[in-house]
């Protein structure tokens, strides 16, 4: 919701002018482009932790390009109170929560940009980075 205050983020303040159903969605948009180590283009590659980056930051929200420190943001949630936008967190991996069970990613080189079951890896934490 327009307003939104984000919780524990890098930049402390930050108000997010959106839903996490509209963060999910937008990043739905890219599913097909290729997955780039290193790589920070939602269209041409980008790796997970970019990939996350770049769909946050086109809503005003910063984050590092590392999923290990992302996995720190916000607060965290279990897997049931998950919501669409959430960060879903693994060891050297995250994605974005969308809902129903599922994530979208960067998963690598041939996947790409994809939506995935939650359980592809163990997960180590969700973190909600919007109140």
């Amino acid at each position: 919701l327009k307003g939104t205050k984000v919780i524990g983020s890098a930049e402390a303040g930050v108000t997010y002018k959106g839903s996490g159903s509209k963060i999910a969605n937008y990043a739905l948009q890219f599913v097909g482009n290729p997955y780039v180590y290193g790589g920070t283009s939602l269209t041409n590659g980008a790796d997970c932790s970019g990939f996350v980056q770049y769909v946050y930051d086109h809503f005003g929200i910063p984050l590092c390009h590392d999923a290990d420190v992302m996995r720190n943001y916000g607060v965290s949630v279990s897997l049931s109170e998950a919501s669409p936008g959430d960060l879903v967190c693994y060891n050297g991996h995250v994605g974005i929560y969308i809902g129903g069970g599922k994530i979208v990613h960067a998963y690598n080189e041939r996947a790409g940009i994809t939506v995935s079951g939650v359980g592809i890896q163990q997960i180590v934490s969700v973190r909600r980075l919007l109140k």
